[in-house]
């Protein structure tokens, strides 16, 4: 009996592995190749499926999901023979398992080597400005190259990015000198445009305000010289109309002249020879005056020095 039952374990072991290597389980997003007898036969699909046991086995298992790679620096030789080193990262696809098992042995590394090359040869057309201001023309023209040579691998290029471009060092200390250069030469510049712009504010304000100010001087002095002038109207008018004679403005002009004689520096009078004329009916009360009298003609003047103080 024992043998019997060594047997039935045996073929229940069988019949297990057989199942298990009869129903193939593919996860989402992902292929499967099948060989018999080593000769490739279908590519299995996301799902349940079904193979012939110890017949068909599993070649590769390959993920359909967009892929990321980078790669690690690069030595590059620009058109100046600058040296400068490029980190690249490729963002590729399979969308053919068969292609992509059988018509390169290892398509990562054939993708490395081919990103290689061909950023040489961009590179070694440009000098080393323009291979820095240029990413996205190097991009794309890696990109076009790259999914035109990995088509027939069943691989799709759909993304190439250049992640650093480092010159030398010598380069580099260069380059941020000039660059500071730059940058204090913007900054000077910005200050004496501030600087300028502020000096002509200031002159437009004092331009501005020496205007406003002669104005209002001119309109100060036309309002004085008009109060005056009407004061002037006024008091003639007045005059005038009081029908004042020669002895009223005789009798006026002696007591303006207290206000006249103040101050040491009124030496001289000038007199109009009409309040002479006038004075002359006043001879009698205003006998300290005498050399006042005199001339009767019309028009003219008498001059009257003021005494000299003595100590």
């Amino acid at each position: 009996m024992e043998p019997i039952i060594i047997v039935l374990i045996i073929l229940v072991v069988l019949v297990f592995i057989a199942l298990i290597k009869t129903i193939q389980v593919i996860p989402q997003a992902s292929a499967a190749i099948v060989e018999r007898f080593g000769r490739y036969t279908r590519t299995l699909n996301a799902g349940l499926n079904i193979v012939v046991p110890f017949i068909d086995s599993i070649r590769n298992r390959i993920d359909l999901r967009e892929q990321v790679v980078p790669f690690p620096p690069q030595p590059v030789i620009t058109q100046d023979n600058l040296v400068v080193n490029i980190d690249t990262v490729i963002y590729y696809q399979v969308t053919d398992a068969r292609a992509a098992t059988y018509e390169v042995a290892s398509y990562i590394q054939a993708i490395e080597q081919l990103t290689v090359t061909t950023l040489r040869n961009i590179i070694g057309g440009m000098d080393l400005e323009r291979t820095l201001t240029s990413r996205e023309e190097i991009n794309a023209a890696l990109r076009g190259v790259l999914d035109e040579a990995t088509g027939k691998w069943g691989i799709r290029v759909n993304r190439v990015e250049l992640k650093a471009i480092e010159p030398p060092t010598s380069i580099q200390d260069s380059m941020e000198k000039q660059m500071r250069a730059d940058r204090d030469k913007r900054a000077a510049i910005l200050t004496a445009e501030g600087i300028r712009q502020s000096q002509i504010l200031t002159a437009e304000g004092e331009k501005q305000s020496a205007i406003l100010r002669a104005e209002g001087e001119a309109r100060a002095a036309a309002l004085r010289a008009e109060g005056e002038a009407q004061a002037i109207r006024t008091v003639f008018e007045s005059i005038h109309a009081g029908d004042a004679d020669q002895k009223l403005l005789a009798y006026q002009y002696l007591q303006m002249l207290p206000k006249i004689a103040e101050g040491d520096a009124n030496k001289l009078w000038i007199v109009p020879s009409e309040i002479g004329d006038a004075l002359k009916g006043l001879s009698g009360a205003m006998g300290n005056f005498g050399p006042m009298g005199g001339n009767s003609g019309g028009g003219g003047t008498e001059r009257l020095e003021k005494p000299a103080v003595t100590d």
